[in-house]
């Protein structure tokens, strides 16, 4: 009879080597990308972008992202300076960029998308209508992306879109301390401020925003004729002898922001500011900005800001917060716990 072993039998085989993170960032996040490596002590991954005559786009990893976990930052918005290229081209340059480090075997895809575009079609509000929202998760999944991180998304539906993890962070923390400190030690001292929500669906975070500075809580009420169009028909609460911050995801076209601040000021508010995660300024935005009510808008950069920006545009950034969720993750640890349980918003 052959002589059978006594040694116990390994059922896995164990490699001496350890896990390798890799961050690229694509050409609407190159700055914010770059940030985010540093943040983390390495250095941003190489590859080429380019575009055949016809506008179809190429891109290839410069190094083996073979085994890795690979972070691919890009926000899916238009870009005005350095590379101009559409909202469209954002998106299908990230999609290109999962499917090549998928051929290239990485071994983990997450796409960091800061601003995630075509948020705003998130349910049909009319028949006929498309869901872009879904159809862009669908679009991530079917070229292989294995996560998803992600910021202040406009619903909270979203993420039920997705069959694969979806990490969602919130700049709220970082707009909140901007006024916190000027509330403590700058121009806001000893004032009164009553946080104002530009509709009745960003209550809840207005009211979340306001519970962080102390502050009052007012909303606006609002009709679209048109989907750039707006008209503020009441305000909700009292902000009569106060310092206004309105709060909102996103700045598009700042029509909404711009009334808002109108209908407050005739109010009785003494100042109005605002704060917003993402700021698109579409055009007219940055020429109702200038005309307009509002002493200073604060955004992050998630969005990358164009030129010609008024000096009353102020910007913050979200490297530190995508550095230690990026960390966290390649790491196997919490996300929620960077922001202490509280980047649930909805």
């Amino acid at each position: 009879m052959p002589e059978v072993s006594t040694h116990p039998i390994s059922k896995a085989i164990e490699r001496d080597d350890s896990k390798r993170l890799m961050v690229f960032a694509g050409r609407t996040s190159i700055e914010l990308g770059e940030r985010i490596a540093a943040r983390l002590g390495i250095g941003l991954g190489d590859h080429a972008v380019k575009a055949f005559a016809n506008g179809e786009i190429y891109v290839r990893f410069e190094e083996s992202v073979r085994g890795a976990d690979v972070f691919l930052v890009q926000s899916t918005c238009s870009v005005f300076n350095g590379h101009p290229q559409s909202v469209n081209d954002s998106l299908v340059e990230l999609l290109i960029m999962i499917n090549a480090a998928k051929l290239a075997s990485a071994h983990r895809i997450t796409a960091v998308v800061p601003w995630y575009g075509y948020s705003r079609q998130d349910k049909k509000s009319a028949p006929r209508e498309p869901i872009t929202a879904k159809m862009i998760a669908d679009l991530l999944q079917a070229v292989g992306v294995d996560r998803v991180l992600t910021m202040d998304l406009h619903a909270g539906q979203v993420q039920g879109f997705f069959h694969v993890p979806v990490d969602h962070m919130t700049a709220v923390p970082i707009l909140a301390e901007h006024f916190r400190d000027r509330r403590s030690f700058g121009d806001l001292r000893n004032e009164r401020i009553v946080v104002v929500s530009p509709d009745a669906g960003r209550a809840k975070l207005a009211s979340h925003f306001g519970e962080k500075l102390g502050a009052d809580l007012a909303v606006l009420t609002k009709q679209r004729p048109e989907h750039s169009e707006v008209e503020m028909t009441m305000l909700i609460g009292d902000v009569e002898g106060k310092v206004a911050i309105m709060i909102d995801d996103m700045i598009d076209t700042a029509g909404t922001l711009v009334e808002g601040a109108r209908k407050i000021r005739e109010q009785g508010a003494t100042r109005v500011f605002a704060a917003a995660t993402h700021g698109l300024f579409s055009p007219p935005a940055f020429e109702r900005i200038e005309s307009s009510d509002i002493e200073e808008i604060v955004v992050t950069d998630t969005v990358p800001l164009r030129d010609g920006a008024p000096q009353r545009i102020r910007v913050l950034s979200v490297d530190r917060i995508l550095a230690d969720c990026i960390h966290n993750v390649f790491s196997d640890e919490s996300v929620s716990e960077i922001f202490s349980g509280e980047n649930q918003l909805f």
